[in-house]
């Protein structure tokens, strides 16, 4: 009897890139987020969503909020806003204005975030939920749990990416860092010196038009990928021979 047929998983990563008032998530605000899906087996980009951010204050999080002291002519709703730092702001080209004109609600990104990663999920499957990939990640990592803790989404966030909790029981989606993925590729050549996203992108052929901007940044990191992957899956290069090990016992016990 023939076997039965198996359906091939597909397999799927979304990058991701903030552009930010600052490079701390407990106190400055996201102004600009970028996301575009990528299928692992074809590296087809198949969705992309970009957004501003509209300006918003601070929450305190968790189970001990502390009660603050207000002045009697100050509402009990007032809150402070976000931390943007003007070096912040240069870096990135984004300006106040630019975010009270055509920013977005924080929430409203959060949920279209969420959207956005149930759409990139293609098979079933815990395995299959998407995995992050971006340029030092880890920075960007940090503004996304701010900005799904903040909209409330932190159970849909857990539900919808790929990751685990950590010892401390929080929630550490699973993710890709291309400099690690550059470092693999290049640091057998002594003249690569920096591994900044626009000196990998340039070092492998890669064109970045508008550095600095979410949505440039995260089509140049997507491109190392596929460049990287390419190189995988063709055997650029001669690979060395692995190194004989000497058996140190004849068997395991199970």
């Amino acid at each position: 009897m023939a076997a039965p047929a198996v359906t091939p998983k597909i397999y799927t990563a979304i990058g991701l890139d903030f552009e930010t008032g600052g490079l701390d998530p407990a106190r400055c605000a996201c102004t600009q987020i970028a996301l575009q899906a990528l299928r692992l087996d074809t590296l087809e980009v198949f969705d992309r969503y970009e957004s501003y951010i509209a300006p918003y204050c601070k929450q305190e999080l968790g189970a001990a909020r502390r009660k603050v002291l207000r002045a009697k002519n100050v509402p009990a709703n007032s809150a402070e806003r976000m931390d943007y730092e003007q070096v912040a702001l240069d870096y990135s080209g984004i300006t106040m204005e630019m975010l009270t004109a055509q920013g977005v609600d924080l929430k409203e990104v959060a949920a279209s975030v969420i959207d956005f990663a149930r759409r990139a999920t293609l098979s079933k499957g815990v395995q299959c939920k998407p995995v992050l990939i971006g340029q030092n990640i880890t920075f960007d990592v940090g503004f996304l749990t701010q900005l799904m803790s903040y909209a409330g989404l932190t159970a849909e966030f857990e539900k919808t990416f790929a990751g685990s909790k950590d010892f401390y029981g929080n929630f550490q989606p699973l993710y890709l860092d291309t400099i690690l993925l550059a470092r693999l590729t290049l640091a057998g050549d002594p003249s690569v010196a920096s591994y900044k996203l626009e000196l990998v992108a340039e070092r492998l052929g890669i064109e970045l038009d508008d550095a600095h901007d979410a949505a440039a940044d995260t089509a140049a990191t997507l491109d190392i990928v596929r460049v990287c992957a390419a190189r995988l899956r063709n055997g650029d290069g001669a690979l060395p021979a692995a190194t004989p090990r000497q058996k140190t016992r004849d068997h395991f016990q199970i």
